[in-house]
């Protein structure tokens, strides 16, 4: 793998053991493998509509608008996402079409009472995405590819020193953590089809969330597995990659075999990402730009706190 990658030893636990990014759960940190918990909430998809149709060999564009290059994915942010299924109104013996369309980023299932529960339903856990409910019936029958440049980590940096001084070294353990954001994507270039899941999700009466009565939202979540040991020190956990071998497989709503579909998700290699130091700026949801996933050295102190990734 290429690109700058942290020293284990530099490794920091954050306040009560959080991870260096919010808005998913925090988690625990490892001493070999960095932060354990679920992946961050932010990714980038710059990839232009006609390079996705044809990429994935769409048959129906179901986009509304335009879809434009989106450097600062975060979660509720509308996504493109790569869909097998039936025409509306057609009937059981048609068969599913390849549909590209955009989809709110968060997973509501279908029995939630409003849309703020896709906020945490952001990541699902692939060791236990086919037992829990919220998850459950989308791996059989709803599952997607979510197309992406590569997505974004937050690194602790420990502080290189211990001060004999007891009042200098409170006044250390006090001080907010440094978070490097890191920017990893696959080292072919190619575009990284995350595995996903997809919900539809009706605006009860009345309407909610700025939703109208009876309309209709489309939501995903990203599945998440082991990040490769080269990859471990930034973060334990990294969106699950489908290979473009498995792309029909995955897709396919009629493949509702529990083992048959878990069998089609395999972590990636070591090797295969490349991880590099990127602007601070992109701790902000309110930057979005090319800027974002150019290398910068680490330690760049451009841009806001990584406190407000949220």
């Amino acid at each position: 793998m290429t690109g700058y990658m942290p020293n284990a030893p530099r490794l920091k636990r954050g306040r009560k053991g959080t991870h260096a990014c919010r808005g998913a759960m925090a988690g625990r940190v490892s001493p070999a493998r960095g932060v354990m918990g679920p992946m961050c909430g932010r990714y980038a998809t710059t990839r232009a509509r006609q390079e996705l149709l044809d990429e994935f060999q769409v048959q129906v564009d179901a986009v509304d608008g335009d879809i434009q290059p989106d450097y600062n994915v975060a979660p509720t942010k509308q996504v493109p996402a790569v869909l097998n299924r039936r025409p509306k109104d057609a009937p059981e013996e048609e068969a599913a079409v390849r549909q590209l369309r955009t989809v709110r980023w968060g997973l509501v299932p279908s029995w939630a009472k409003d849309l703020s529960i896709g906020s945490r339903m952001i990541n699902a856990r692939f060791e236990t995405v086919h037992e829990k409910p919220s998850y459950r019936r989308a791996f059989a029958r709803r599952r997607c590819l979510l197309p992406a440049d590569g997505y974004f980590e937050w690194y602790t940096i420990q502080e290189q020193g211990d001060s004999p001084d007891p009042a200098e070294g409170e006044k250390k353990a006090k001080k907010k953590p440094q978070k490097q954001p890191y920017f990893i994507r696959p080292n072919d270039g190619e575009v990284m089809a995350m595995a996903g899941l997809y919900e539809l999700w009706k605006s009860p009466e009345g309407g909610a969330g700025g939703i109208e009565e009876g309309e209709w939202v489309w939501t995903c979540t990203v599945i998440t597995t082991d990040a490769p040991d080269d990859l471990g020190r930034i973060h334990d956990r990294m969106p699950m990659i489908v290979e473009r071998d498995r792309w029909d497989a995955w897709l396919d709503p009629e493949l509702t075999d529990t083992e048959q579909v878990r069998g089609l998700l395999v972590p990636a290699m070591a090797g295969t990402m490349d991880a590099f130091p990127v602007s601070k700026a992109v701790n902000s949801v309110r930057n979005n730009g090319p800027e974002l996933i150019e290398p910068v050295i680490s330690g760049d102190s451009s841009g806001d706190q990584a406190d407000s990734l949220f």
